[in-house]
C-alpha cells in the first residue's frame, strides 16, 4: 500500500523546523522579550512627541560629532559619534515590522531613516562648505577607509547585525549594544558622504552610501531572520504565506548591495597581483620600485620611482592581460628619483 502524505518526508518542514531549533537555543523562550517590549522599544515614530524629539536630537549630535572626527581624521571622536548615534533603532523597527507583518510599523520606521539619512548626509555637506581645504579631508583615513567597501565589511556587518538582534530579543544580553553601535558604524559613512558631496567627489561618496546601505540590509535581514524564526510573527498573527515574497525581496537586496562590493573585492586583489608583476617587469632597472597599484574600471595605474628609464610598458601590458579578465589599460606613471633612508 502506498503511503500517505503524513508518511512522507517534507525537507521544507524538515528544515524549518531545524532553524527554529537553533533559534530556540540563541534566543530561548524563557529570555524572549515579548512582542509588545519590542514594539515599544522600536516605535519611535509612534512614540510620544518627548521620545521622538530626543531621537532627533541625539541623531542631529551625533551627525555633528561625526563629520567633525572625519573631518579631523580623529578614530576616537567617529567612535563616539557613533555610540551616541540611535539610527539603529528605527532600522531594527524596519525588521520587526516586516517580521511580524506590521506595515505601518514599516512605514514609520523607513521614513524615520530616510530622514535621518539626508539629516546626516546634509550636515556633512554643510560642514565641507566651510572647510579651509577640502581635498586634505578626502584623503584622510576617515574618509579613505569608508568609501571603498569590500565583501569583508559585509560579512562584518551581517555577524554585528546578528548580535544586535539577538542582544534586542533576549533579555540577558542587552548591555552589548554599545558594542554593536560602535561595530555597524551607520552614522559615520552618511557623514561621510555628505563631506565628499560637499567637496566635489560624488565619487567617493557613493562608495560611502553603499557601506552604509550593506550596514542597513545586514541589520533588517538579520532582524527579520532571526525574529521570524523566534517565533514573533506567530505572536503577531501573521500570515505564513508572505515569508516566502519576502526572502526572495531580501536575497536581492542583499545581491544589489553587494555587487559593487565584490568589485572593489575584486580590485584590490587583482591591484596586489598586478603590483607583484610590476616588481618582476623592474627587476633589469636598479633602483627602480612600485609605489602604487590602483584599478579603477579598465586602467590599472602603476606608479613607479626610479632613478632612469624603465623596461618596455608592453611588457607589463602582455603579464597583466593574462592576469586580468577583461581587458585593462596599463599606465606606469614614472616619477624620476630614488628613495633615501638614513
Amino acid at each position: 500500500m502506498a503511503p500517505d502524505d503524513s508518511d512522507r518526508i517534507h525537507p521544507a518542514r524538515n528544515t524549518d523546523a531545524t532553524a527554529r531549533g537553533v533559534m530556540s537555543v540563541v534566543v530561548p523562550a524563557t529570555q524572549r522579550r515579548p512582542l509588545a517590549e519590542l514594539r515599544e522599544r522600536l516605535d519611535i515614530g509612534d512614540a510620544e512627541s518627548g521620545r521622538r524629539s530626543a531621537f532627533w536630537l541625539m541623531l542631529t549630535l551625533a551627525g555633528v560629532i561625526a563629520v567633525a572626527g572625519v573631518a579631523g581624521d580623529s578614530t576616537a571622536t567617529v567612535i563616539g559619534a557613533m555610540i551616541v548615534a540611535p539610527l539603529s533603532v528605527p532600522i531594527l523597527g524596519t525588521g520587526l515590522g516586516i517580521a511580524s507583518g506590521d506595515r505601518s510599523l514599516v512605514l514609520r520606521s523607513v521614513s524615520t531613516v530616510l530622514l535621518g539619512v539626508a539629516l546626516v548626509i546634509g550636515i556633512g555637506f554643510v560642514y565641507a562648505q566651510v572647510l579651509p581645504n577640502p581635498t586634505d579631508v578626502l584623503a584622510n583615513s576617515q574618509v579613505v577607509g569608508r568609501t571603498s567597501p569590500k565583501l569583508s565589511d559585509l560579512v562584518a556587518a551581517f555577524a554585528t547585525g546578528l548580535v544586535g538582534v539577538i542582544a534586542l530579543a533576549r533579555k540577558d544580553v542587552g548591555d552589548v549594544l554599545p558594542g554593536v553601535a560602535i561595530a555597524i558604524s551607520l552614522v559615520p559613512p552618511l557623514g561621510v558622504v555628505g563631506v565628499c558631496l560637499g567637496s566635489g567627489a560624488p565619487g567617493l561618496a557613493v562608495g560611502a552610501l553603499v557601506l552604509f546601505a550593506s550596514n542597513v540590509v545586514a541589520m533588517i535581514v538579520t532582524a527579520v531572520v532571526v525574529l521570524g524564526l523566534t517565533g514573533y510573527p506567530a505572536e503577531a498573527g501573521a500570515r505564513a504565506q508572505r515569508r516566502g515574497r519576502t526572502y526572495a525581496a531580501m536575497v536581492v537586496t542583499i545581491a544589489v548591495v553587494a555587487a559593487p562590493m565584490v568589485v572593489n573585492s575584486l580590485s584590490t586583489l587583482w591591484a596586489s597581483q598586478i603590483a607583484d608583476a610590476a616588481r618582476t617587469w623592474l627587476t633589469p632597472a636598479d633602483g627602480a620600485q612600485v609605489t602604487d597599484v590602483s584599478v579603477q574600471g579598465g586602467t590599472a595605474t602603476v606608479e613607479v620611482l626610479a632613478p632612469a628609464d624603465l623596461p618596455p610598458v608592453g611588457e607589463l601590458q602582455e603579464s597583466v592581460d593574462a592576469l586580468i579578465p577583461w581587458p585593462v589599460t596599463v599606465v606606469v606613471v614614472h616619477e624620476f628619483g630614488t628613495r633615501l633612508s638614513g
